[in-house]
């Protein structure tokens, strides 16, 4: 074996025994938020079935796919009674990540004009106003790409200038929008994303959306994003102070 500088093992030594010697690493911990509760249920599916129990549905394979990869995971779930929005992250403060899953409607003007097929499609949210805005840009995108991957496709219906809408894109080919209001998000102390798996209202897409294949498919995206995420613990964060939107 040919001979070692003693300077270049200075500083050679003290990588070798991380190296080694570290433990494993920790798993991240990640909050899985099925949105609305019982007593508010959310958006009403073009079948009459609640919103809440749509979410409720998809969060439990979340929080499945997560476990499968590794990651820790608390459920946040209203039993019985609704968790305020602005509460919902806090008896994990020290969480890593917070997913709020919701599924989603239109505009009361344009379900009474019949318009209730022409929306589809998922959104994701972030908040400026969260306590890591760069870091819930990062982990939203993540998700927007494994969901595009998986085949899902964006709505642009959010963007739409128009009253009640209007949360501009940051991201548009990964569907990822900024709504600084969303309490969920702007009052989570970690790193915050919501995530509009589909449109309920929408016959064809509800019924896509109740399948057991599409919500482990969802699942498998939502936590493959996170997950790719958190395990990226040096990615630069964003500057979401300079992108578009409303603070």
């Amino acid at each position: 074996m040919p001979a070692t500088h003693p300077g270049l093992m200075r500083f050679l030594l003290p990588a070798l025994l991380s190296l080694c010697c570290a433990g494993p690493a920790r798993a991240a911990h990640v909050l899985v938020d099925a949105g609305h509760g019982p007593e508010q249920p959310g958006a009403t599916g073009a079948s009459g079935r609640a919103e809440y129990l749509y979410n409720r549905d998809l969060a439990a394979a979340l929080a499945r796919a997560l476990a499968a990869l590794g990651d820790r995971t608390t459920r946040i779930e209203g039993i019985g009674v609704d968790i305020p929005a602005a509460r919902r992250a806090a008896d994990a403060p020290e969480a890593d990540l917070l997913v709020s899953i919701h599924h989603d409607s239109a505009q009361a003007r344009f379900l009474a004009a019949g318009r209730q097929s022409e929306f589809a499609g998922y959104s994701i949210f972030v908040s400026a106003l969260n306590a890591r805005p760069g870091r819930s840009l990062a982990c939203a995108r993540r998700i927007g790409e494994r969901l595009r991957s998986a085949g899902e496709r964006p709505s642009d219906y959010h963007a739409e200038p128009v009253e009640g809408e209007n949360h501009p894109f940051i991201d548009r080919p990964l569907g990822v929008h900024r709504y600084d209001d969303l309490a969920v998000l702007r009052h989570a102390p970690m790193p915050a994303v919501l995530v509009e798996a589909g449109v309920i209202i929408n016959p064809e897409e509800e019924l896509r959306l109740g399948r057991q294949e599409t919500i482990a498919r969802l699942a498998r995206a939502i936590a493959q994003g996170a997950h790719a995420c958190l395990e990226d613990r040096r990615h630069q964060e964003p500057d979401l102070a300079a992108m578009p939107g409303r603070f």
